[in-house]
């Protein structure tokens, strides 16, 4: 490769920013990290694009390989790129995003890097430019959020209102009425009530619900304002 005077080596990473719901709360997967500087800290899941890869690929590797978690669908969504943002090599790094049922991938979860889910508000201190990742990226889940109903994927084949807006005070860190949250969910035509309830959470229980996926894209602009000033988040 030609050589220019001045020319610096610049590097290409992936990092994947992976939130979890287990039902009743948004987590952050985190694993701690194995390399200097700054080894055993916490960290995203993180690694060098191999030259025979695509970022995609690169993705999906290294989360399998830190995690264990395979078939994750991952959103690219910014490059991070401040010329210090890595003490040991200028480095550009490609973040991914991905929101996922905790429950459903739980078991895929390997011990390498001793992977662990955090809670976003007791999220402990992340090295280099992570923190920032993570707080972008939680920006981005919410914008997505508010125009699409991205989050009921989400959910199990049937679900309570209370778990329904459990998820998304956790994505938006708020709390919603729940009168107004419910009165706008039911309005939307996509949700058919069943016969039989949650009676785990209160004596009284929850009537459990079901997606409607034969109205689901005709119906599904109607979400749009499940969240109240939606612009407040961004």
């Amino acid at each position: 490769m030609q050589q220019y005077p001045g020319q610096q080596r610049i590097l290409a990473a992936v990092d994947c920013i992976i939130f979890g719901f287990d039902g009743w709360n948004i987590k952050l997967l985190l694993v701690e990290r194995d390399l200097d500087p700054e080894k055993g800290k916490w960290s995203l899941m993180g690694g060098f694009i191999h030259s025979s890869e695509s970022p995609e690929d690169a993705a999906n590797r290294v989360l399998e390989e830190r995690t264990g978690l395979k078939n994750v669908y991952m959103e690219q969504f910014r490059v991070f790129g401040k010329p210090d943002r890595d003490p040991v090599e200028r480095t550009l790094s490609i973040a991914y995003f991905a929101l996922i049922d905790i429950q459903q991938y739980e078991k895929q979860l390997t011990d390498a890097n001793h992977p662990e889910w955090f809670l976003l508000d007791e999220m402990p201190d992340l090295v280099f430019d992570h923190a920032e990742m993570v707080a972008i990226a939680k920006k981005q889940l919410r914008y997505k959020a508010a125009l699409h109903p991205i989050l009921f994927q989400l959910l199990p084949e049937r679900f309570t209102i209370p778990q329904l807006q459990a998820l998304y005070e956790g994505v938006y860190q708020t709390d919603f009425d729940d009168r107004n949250f419910s009165r706008k969910l039911l309005s939307t035509g996509l949700l058919v009530k069943l016969a039989e309830k949650d009676k785990q959470s209160s004596k009284k229980g929850a009537f459990y619900y079901q997606l409607d996926q034969s109205n689901y894209e005709k119906k599904f602009e109607k979400f749009l304002n499940l969240v109240p000033n939606p612009d407040k988040f961004f």
